[in-house]
């Protein structure tokens, strides 16, 4: 079988990207930054912690697995049985890294030269799985250890408890590492049998940008890349109600001022679909919440925030949320001044002025990514792996209107679905 090519370009900001459909299964995204010295990649798989419960073609039935597997197995693939891979990046001059988060896992490496041996090493040891009885056991009370010191961090604990409050089945409520009980049930076994499911190369995506060369990246793709049969992966999540599991949720740290997490859950989305509600609701948090908005004046003002107040738009594979944290001994208070404001928009509409003014910056930054290399990898991730255009992004934002925004707001911000998480004295 050949490679088949396809190349994307949008005239709009003048930047284009192509897709290697390498025969091994892999969908390779390049994005040659001339004049660049640094080349950065990165190697996924659609695989982290909320994937508990999956079958393959070769699966009778659905299988459901400990949590925190994807997370310990990540840790695991860094050893390989001649040497640590960091020592193979050290005598390249790369600097590898990698990360799990709730729907994905993601090897990284950045490098100013010999970018092709370092992209080598790369897919080498994620494709090289070597996990023994004593190995795995020797990680145990690592991971443990790390998860009794995230446990500690009372900013952690709040958005977590926030997701526990919002969430009343999916396994995006419990910690991406899992909790040290479930560690506990890993093994070499289980680890084979969740690499065989998701680190096949028709569930993983490869991207690289920087002053590169698509025929040696091809060439080394070609020599290290092992070709594998589509596993014909399933996933399975659990019911999720529409209500949130619970309004308020507490726990007491030793923190100058209490901290909160404001959720409001909404309905999970895929694609396009997704692509254009997380536009829509970063556009709406920002007209909410903003440090130009009304309400956060109000709010400063009153003394109810401080510097540390934000938000975010928090999705992934069966979850959806727009988050407000910061620090206030009046949490709750904050709570019902920005459900206030919600339901003024609601009724009286946006402000066309402001609406300009905050699309026009997004647009701007996102144009202004297309210069970073890193970001450019991580913005082609995310689009690779929702199996999405990256310039559809541009192209939707660019159609934005204020009627979009109120379409969705009802839903986005439905002010029945709140949770609060707090963290206090």
């Amino acid at each position: 079988m050949k490679t088949e090519k396809t190349v994307y370009k949008n005239d709009k900001i003048g930047a284009q990207y192509t897709i290697l459909h390498h025969p091994s299964g892999l969908d390779i995204y390049l994005m040659k930054m001339e004049g660049f010295s640094t080349v950065n990649a990165a190697f996924a798989t659609r695989y982290g912690s909320v994937n508990t419960t999956f079958k393959t073609g070769d699966d009778k039935d659905f299988v459901t697995v400990p949590m925190g597997i994807a997370h310990y197995l990540e840790h695991k693939l860094f050893e390989n049985e001649d040497c640590d891979v960091f020592e193979l990046y050290a005598k390249t001059g790369a600097n590898g890294n990698a990360y799990t988060s709730f729907d994905q896992t993601v090897y990284t490496f950045s490098c100013t030269d010999n970018y092709l041996d370092s992209l080598g090493i790369l897919l080498d040891f994620v494709q090289a799985p070597y996990f023994t009885e004593q190995t795995v056991e020797k990680e145990r009370g690592i991971i443990a250890q790390e998860i009794k010191m995230c446990s500690d961090s009372p900013e952690r604990q709040c958005f977590y408890n926030l997701l526990k409050a919002m969430y009343v089945n999916h396994p995006v409520r419990i910690d991406i590492a899992g909790t040290v009980e479930s560690i506990q049930e890993i093994n070499a076994e289980l680890l084979y049998k969740c690499y065989n499911a998701f680190y096949d190369l028709h569930n993983m995506i490869l991207v690289i940008a920087g002053d590169v060369d698509e025929d040696d990246i091809l060439a080394v793709c070609d020599e290290h890349l092992k070709s594998s049969k589509d596993r014909q992966l399933e996933v399975s999540f659990p019911d999720e109600p529409y209500e949130v599991a619970q309004e308020v949720i507490s726990e007491s740290f030793t923190v100058g001022t209490p901290l909160f997490n404001i959720g409001f859950k909404c309905d999970a989305a895929k694609g396009q679909e997704l692509l254009k509600k997380q536009l829509c609701a970063n556009m709406l948090i920002q007209l909410i919440s903003n440090s130009a908005s009304p309400l956060y004046k109000k709010l400063y003002e009153l003394g109810l925030i401080n510097n540390a107040f934000s938000s975010e738009v928090f999705f992934g594979e069966g979850y959806f949320s727009c988050i407000f944290d910061g620090e206030s001994n009046e949490p709750l208070k904050v709570r019902d001044m920005i459900i206030e404001e919600i339901e003024r928009i609601k009724r009286e509409g946006i402000d066309s002025e402001r609406f300009e003014i905050i699309k026009k910056s997004a647009y701007g930054s996102l144009v202004w990514e297309f210069n970073n290399t890193e970001i450019c990898v991580n913005n082609l991730l995310g689009a690779g792996l929702m199996r999405v255009d990256l310039f559809d992004t541009v192209d939707h934002l660019a159609a934005l209107t204020e009627q979009d925004l109120m379409d969705n707001i009802d839903e986005l911000f439905d002010t029945k679905r709140v949770a609060v998480s707090i963290i206090q004295n």
